[in-house]
C-alpha cells in the first residue's frame, strides 16, 4: 500500500501531526475541515453561515489539489457543536455536493478545535 500526502494552500496548514489529505489505493481521505482561513489559521467570525461556506471552500481546495471534485466524493461526516445549526448547515452543505449526494453522517460534539462549530471531512474516490 502507498499512501501519498495532499497539501495545498487554498486550505488552512494542519494544526497537528496529520495531513490536510492522504490518497491510498485510488481513495482521497480529506482530514476534517473547520472554517480557518487558509492564509492566517484564523476562525472566520460571523457564525455557522460563513464558518460553513469556508468549510466547504476549505474542502474544495483539498479535492481540487487531488485531482477530485465533489461529484468523487462517497461519504461525509459532519461535526456540528449545536444540532439547532443542522439545517443551516445543510443548505449550504447541499449547494456543493453531487447529484446523488454522497453518504453522510452528521455527529453531535461537545467542542471543536480554535472554538470551531462545525467541521466536515470527506472520502473520494479518484480517477
Amino acid at each position: 500500500m502507498t499512501r501519498r500526502a495532499v497539501s495545498t494552500t487554498g486550505a488552512p496548514a494542519a494544526i497537528g501531526p496529520y495531513s490536510q489529505g492522504i490518497v491510498s489505493d485510488g481513495l482521497l481521505f480529506c482530514s476534517g475541515q473547520a472554517a480557518l482561513r487558509p492564509a492566517t489559521g484564523v476562525l472566520v467570525d460571523g457564525g455557522i453561515e460563513p464558518e460553513t461556506e469556508r468549510v466547504m471552500a476549505n474542502l474544495t481546495a483539498v479535492l481540487d489539489a487531488a485531482g477530485a471534485t465533489w461529484d468523487s466524493v462517497v461519504k461525509t461526516t459532519i461535526f456540528l457543536v449545536d444540532m439547532d445549526d443542522f439545517a443551516t448547515v445543510n443548505g449550504i452543505y447541499g449547494r456543493f455536493v453531487g447529484d446523488p449526494p454522497p453518504a453522510r453522517s452528521t455527529v453531535g460534539v461537545a467542542a471543536l478545535p480554535k472554538g470551531a462549530r462545525v467541521e466536515i471531512e470527506v472520502v473520494a474516490r479518484l480517477g
